[in-house]
């Protein structure tokens, strides 16, 4: 990490009045209305089911597995360790959303068996670019959120928060996912900036570096924001907001045909597709301004690769 870190005087809650919240956004979503306003339409709106995918199912192992390394002391975090931790985690992870149980409906016998092997391979993706004997992380797996534009409440997990011994903060990432990596990159810095102006807002400090970890690819990409950035990206999210509640006042959710069409879950209802959307739902036309749907469990770690 070679920035420094960027503290900004922010004013003190008690000099604040307490904002009235009127709205929430995940990073996901905002990235689904950005993709695709149809997209954001079946997921956040009709709120339409989704089966979970293997590769899905996956990234949360592995975000699993990962958190749970970090319990460990810190010259038990190797490669075996971890390896030894794929299978409780899977079993836990079923016994908490018995659904997952059924990804591999269809698959060959050895199907579960392959699944918790790629998982592991994963893994040995991580250590090809972090020593976790050398790192103590501030907060794994933590829901941050903040208020801007005093009504519109943002929030998601952070995969995991370093403090440097000088207040320097890391916000680092895991992706696992397979699908391109020029389809996501930016999708996933969107997200990353996202849980930076959270910070900033509530802590008061810019993170000197925004990390994605490529596991499958054994890849780091580093980010550094500033202040003035992350000032635009709010006034960004703000309008991405103000265009989804204009969206929902019209019932105008319009697809975006792209390459990620491969990997959506409801072409059968899209028009690009040859599809027909369902009746809009009569309680969010007139509900005024809408919530996220997903506020008060947004997407799980790794779920959403």
């Amino acid at each position: 990490m070679t920035a420094e870190s960027v503290t900004t005087p922010q004013p003190s809650p008690a000099a604040q009045a307490p904002p009235t919240v009127r709205a929430s956004l995940s990073p996901s979503r905002a990235a689904d209305f950005k993709t695709c306003p149809l997209l954001y339409r079946f997921r956040s709106i009709d709120r339409l089911p989704e089966r979970t995918t293997i590769e899905q199912a996956r990234g949360t192992l592995v975000h699993a597995v990962l958190e749970r390394l970090f319990d460990l002391p810190a010259t038990g975090r190797t490669p075996e360790a971890a390896g030894d931790l794929v299978a409780p985690q899977w079993d836990r992870l079923v016994t908490e959303q018995p659904e997952l149980a059924g990804i591999f409906d269809g698959a060959e016998p050895a199907g579960p068996v392959e699944f918790l092997r790629s998982a592991a391979g994963l893994l040995q993706g991580y250590f090809a670019v972090e020593d976790p004997t050398r790192l103590e992380p501030a907060e794994r797996e933590s829901l941050i959120s903040a208020v801007v534009d005093e009504e519109l409440l943002i929030r998601g997990y952070l995969d995991r928060l370093d403090v440097a011994p000088d207040g320097a903060l890391r916000v680092v990432d895991y992706k696992t996912g397979g699908a391109p990596r020029e389809a996501f990159e930016a999708r996933a810095l969107f997200q990353l900036k996202f849980y930076a102006l959270v910070l900033w807002r509530t802590r008061g400090v810019v993170p000197r570096v925004l990390r994605l970890l490529y596991l499958r690819d054994a890849e780091v990409l580093d980010y550094t924001p500033d202040a003035d950035e992350l000032v635009r990206f709010e006034r960004t999210v703000v309008a991405l907001w103000r265009a989804i509640e204009q969206a929902t006042a019209r019932q105008d959710f319009r697809p975006r045909p792209s390459r990620l069409c491969d990997w959506c879950s409801h072409q059968a209802l899209c028009p690009s597709f040859g599809g027909t959307p369902p009746p809009f739902p009569v309680a969010a036309a007139g509900a005024g301004p809408l919530r996220d749907s997903r506020a008060a469990t947004p997407v799980a770690p790794g779920a959403d690769e």
